[in-house]
């Protein structure tokens, strides 16, 4: 892993705006299109509104890019302000041009749930697979809502989230307003198959499941440890989110905190 400590959330989210550009530049050029993993929650906004606002020769050309996002609710439908679908409209697609028919999203509505998700596969696996997958973590060590206990090598699929997680995403939802227990998640397994990983994490509220996953073991229990045994897995804390771990991270290299 490649692990970077950044000053504050601006300098996080600009530093991940650069990779990904630099990422989606790089492949578009060699293959003609790139394909990127993106992810939902309020760690990335920050990433998403840098892209949409670079111009010049840092700008990237959406008009190359195919996307899967990582979940989705089950039961919400695409026009819900709370369905991540809405999410990526709103932070993401609908200020870039990427074309329709290259937004890929996990179907939480699907009546068949175990053939929408062997069909998301299947058109990852078409796709040519993830080329840069961008990951938040939850404060359970979850990646995606592959929840604690999850296979490291499970498939995208049906999850019943935690009490922890529905505790942390309770507040995005109104008074009256019925809270998903499910969701349809991108397995670990598939996730680890993305050639490169990008994982941003901010805040005091991570520091314990950032310390766990990069210098705890590799466990189920902290679903985001897997992310040691990738080759190509590249970290952004902020300071915040850096505060618990035994080591520093500045420029790639780590220190012992004195």
């Amino acid at each position: 892993m490649l692990v970077e400590t950044l000053p504050d959330y601006d300098a996080l989210s600009e530093r991940a705006a650069r990779l990904v550009s630099e990422e989606i530049r790089r492949r578009s050029l060699r293959t003609g299109r790139a394909v990127l993993g993106c992810a939902t929650g309020s760690t990335p906004i920050g990433l998403y509104r840098r892209l949409i606002a670079r111009d010049g020769p840092e700008a990237p050309d959406f008009s190359r890019v195919a996307t899967f996002n990582l979940d989705e609710y089950v039961g919400l439908p695409p026009e819900h302000p709370q369905s991540y679908g809405y999410f990526m409209r709103e932070y993401l697609f609908d200020h870039v041009d990427i074309p329709a028919d290259r937004i890929h999203m996990p179907d939480g509505m699907a009546t068949d749930l175990d053939a929408a998700c062997a069909a998301y596969e299947r058109r990852i696996a078409e796709a040519g697979g993830i080329d840069l997958q961008i990951l938040g973590i939850g404060s359970n060590g979850h990646l995606a809502f592959n929840e604690p206990g999850s296979s490291l090598g499970s498939r995208t699929r049906v999850q019943i989230l935690t009490e922890k997680t529905l505790a942390d995403n309770a507040r995005f939802f109104g008074e009256g307003e019925t809270q998903p227990h499910t969701a349809v998640t991108m397995g670990l397994g598939t996730i680890m198959e993305a050639r490169k990983l990008l994982m941003l994490a901010s805040g005091t509220g991570k520091a314990a499941a950032v310390r766990d996953a990069l210098e705890g073991p590799v466990t189920a229990m902290c679903p985001a440890s897997v992310l040691q045994m990738h080759p190509h897995a590249h970290i952004l804390l902020d300071e915040e989110a850096a505060s618990a771990l035994a080591y520093t991270h500045r420029d790639g290299i780590a220190e012992v905190k004195e």
